[in-house]
């Protein structure tokens, strides 16, 4: 698969305290791609990086193989669904969907009328133009949102816990939605959660993240299954850990035996 985002070594801080050290990642085109990782661990800042709003003390971003680094948000092939929706509130459903094409201002109204149209039947909002997004449920202002992003036909949209206000039985029914549109629209997703269940249900790919850095890169089987370190152990899932002594390469010692270890891990 061909490499759509790249960061090298990116390094950002506030106020002098470090929040991403160094950072360096691939992402494939039309992944279901998923930050995790416990609040302030810096994941929807990576994720603000490559949006472009906000801009690294070091290192680069690449888009397919391009650098825009210092290209503003607008510039880019890339949308954003923020975790509070960031709807306007005197525009009706089809305006705020319509929103990004009415920018161009190189489309006739038929064309944007067209491609709306569409937008919401894929979103499952046919028949909601006229409605004030006021009266809409959570999910249904999500969906907005999505198709707001969706709109202009990004590389790569961004979703910053765009799930985080909703009830848990529509949370689930949502993950599933939402892995559908990515599949549907053949792009790339990149999602940030702090919710284990979240990423392993969606994500063709997990990156797990604390204190800044990426603890460990695979898809949902290999960071369940085969976690890196004692971090990814515990946060993923429930897990068994178990203090012992290393005596020597593949021999530990716990519980008073000795053990041979045989997953030699990814050394």
């Amino acid at each position: 698969m061909n490499e759509i985002v790249s960061l090298k070594n990116i390094v950002v801080d506030f106020d002098g305290e470090p929040v991403l050290t160094g950072l360096s990642l691939d992402i494939h085109d039309k992944e279901f791609v998923t930050f995790l990782g416990p609040s302030g661990c810096g994941k929807t800042t990576t994720l603000r990086v490559i949006g472009g709003f906000v801009q690294p003390k070091s290192g680069n971003v690449f888009f397919n193989g391009q650098d825009i680094t210092h290209l503003p948000p607008y510039k880019r092939q890339v949308n954003t669904v923020f975790q509070k929706y960031a709807l306007f509130p005197h525009l009706n459903v089809f305006e705020n969907v319509a929103f990004g094409l009415r920018l161009q201002k190189k489309l006739d109204e038929k064309e944007i009328r067209l491609r709306v149209q569409e937008m919401l039947e894929v979103v499952g909002l046919k028949g909601y133009e006229r409605r004030d997004t006021s009266n809409l449920s959570g999910g249904q202002q999500q969906r907005v949102a999505i198709a707001r992003g969706l709109i202009n036909h990004p590389k790569v949209l961004l979703l910053d816990e765009p799930l985080g206000a909703l009830d848990l039985k529509l949370r689930k029914e949502m993950q599933l939605e939402l892995k559908r549109l990515q599949q549907a629209m053949d792009i790339t997703f990149i999602y940030v959660t702090h919710d284990q269940e979240e990423a392993l249900t969606m994500s063709d790919t997990v990156v797990v993240m604390h204190d800044g850095d990426i603890q460990q890169i695979g898809s949902p089987i290999d960071i369940y299954n085969e976690p890196i370190n004692a971090f990814v152990a515990s946060f993923i899932g429930e897990s068994n850990i178990i203090d012992g002594i290393m005596l020597r390469d593949f021999m530990v010692e716990f519980a008073g035996n000795e053990f041979t270890c045989v997953d030699k891990g990814f050394g």
